[in-house]
């Protein structure tokens, strides 16, 4: 049947795929301008995960794969994403670059670095201009990151808002065991 109609096998395919995708939660793509933000991105990485939200981890450097980053941002929503993260370090363009391309919530986080301790990304994200909004975290705030882009992709997925509700619960219960402990000391 297939090799008789290819053209309506592919038309029901792609419908049956955008049925499919409604009934899931969008991704998050974690994108680092370089290899060396791998290590603080880690726990943006598990905290996704940990909420249940299919994450995609690329490299791509705005300023080495302008291409590639135009590219990616312009294709994510059809290809299933929600919220994309962007990390890098020093001119940190990568937040922006991405947001230009796209009309999906771009979450920058800024790298810390040797020569500025990170501000120079800070204020490369955070001073975008008009029409180009990039979110931002704090320097090397991963967790963050990962805790926003869960709450934006939450406003349209009951279930996510349900375990983002128990994280919250979790933390709080945390914070009152600490003052528990504390309020057993002696000072």
């Amino acid at each position: 049947c297939v090799s008789r109609y290819p053209d309506l096998f592919y038309r029901f395919l792609k419908i049956y795929l955008a049925l499919q995708e409604g009934f899931m939660s969008k991704k998050v793509a974690v994108i680092m301008g370089s290899d060396s933000d791998l290590d603080t991105m880690r726990p943006c990485i598990q905290r996704l995960k940990s909420f249940g939200i299919s994450t995609e981890v690329h490299i791509i450097s705005a300023h080495r794969t302008p291409a590639a980053a135009e590219r990616f941002a312009s294709q994510a929503r059809e290809n299933g994403f929600g919220a994309i993260i962007a990390a890098a370090g020093k001119a940190a363009h990568l937040a922006g670059v991405l947001a230009a391309y796209t009309t999906l919530p771009v979450i920058g986080v800024p790298i810390k670095t040797s020569m500025m301790g990170g501000l120079d990304a800070l204020l490369s994200m955070v001073q975008m201009p008009k029409g180009i909004p990039v979110a931002c975290v704090a320097v090397d705030g991963a967790d963050n990151a990962a805790i926003l882009s869960a709450q934006m992709l939450a406003l349209s997925d009951e279930a996510l808002s349900d375990r983002l509700v128990q994280f919250k619960a979790g933390m709080a219960a945390e914070v009152e065991a600490k003052d528990h402990k504390i309020q057993m000391e002696e000072f």
